[in-house]
């Protein structure tokens, strides 16, 4: 029989699917989470056998293979906003009514609509945003004048936004009013930057490509269920993530 290494209480937490690392900080801050009866420290560690409470209701282990875990690819619509705060009039959370606790991998802005993966697997949201500057975001934008090749060029090549000159990407045209863009990076609002900088007013943006995994033909609202090869894919796109205990 193997013990299980000490976890560090937010990545236990988050692992069992009650929230994100940064939530479960915020939880242990608020004396909302014991253990063993006992009210701990940040960055106390969960030992085997450990029991760990939030607000009284014992919070359980993750299973070895992660079975019991949620992944999901939700096309967001536009007006929902990609946060877990329930009071947030059209949160991502209320929108999707999943019967169980998940959270987004990442964000989407408010206005902007497409893919976007919810899971109660905490572990693997932190290795994604961790190397998300690493993988693959495929848009669709249309924008409110012809496009030229000025533009396109210079999309492609780096504009710069936020103090720094964006990572070259990949941008083709798909319409007098439509191209495709291609970002390995996530900064605040950069697609939209990009043009704003550029003389252009985006007036659609919608996501339709994360690493492998695609929108296809989910309407907005819709979601579903990672198929296994889509996990597997995912999960060895991150294995390489540096892990923390």
């Amino acid at each position: 029989m193997t013990t299980e290494a000490p976890k560090r209480l937010n990545k236990y937490l988050s692992d069992t699917g009650v929230c994100s690392r940064r939530e479960a900080d915020k939880l242990i801050e608020q004396k909302r989470v014991t253990i063993n009866g006992k009210l701990p420290e940040l960055g106390t560690k969960v030992q085997q056998g450990d029991t760990v409470k939030l607000d009284g209701k014992v919070v359980g282990g993750v299973a070895k293979d992660k079975s019991d875990r949620i992944y999901i690819a939700y096309h967001k619509p536009v007006g929902i906003t990609c946060t877990t705060e329930r009071h947030v009039k059209g949160n991502i959370i209320d929108a999707i009514g999943h019967k169980e606790r998940i959270f987004p991998i990442g964000r989407l802005d408010k206005p902007s609509e497409g893919l976007i993966l919810l899971t109660s697997d905490g572990d693997i949201v932190n290795k994604v945003l961790r190397a998300e500057n690493a993988h693959d975001k495929e848009y669709i934008v249309t924008v409110n004048q012809p496009i030229s090749e000025r533009f396109l060029t210079k999309m492609a090549n780096g504009v710069p936004i936020l103090g720094t000159v964006t990572k070259p990407c990949q941008v083709s045209a798909r319409g007098k009013f439509q191209f495709s863009i291609i970002l390995t990076q996530g900064l605040n609002r950069q697609i939209r930057r990009m043009c704003e900088f550029l003389g252009y007013e985006v007036t659609k943006l919608k996501r339709v490509r994360i690493m492998h995994l695609q929108l296809g033909k989910l309407r907005p609202g819709e979601w579903r269920n990672l198929t296994k090869q889509e996990l597997q894919e995912l999960n060895d796109a991150v294995k390489h993530s540096k892990k923390t205990a």
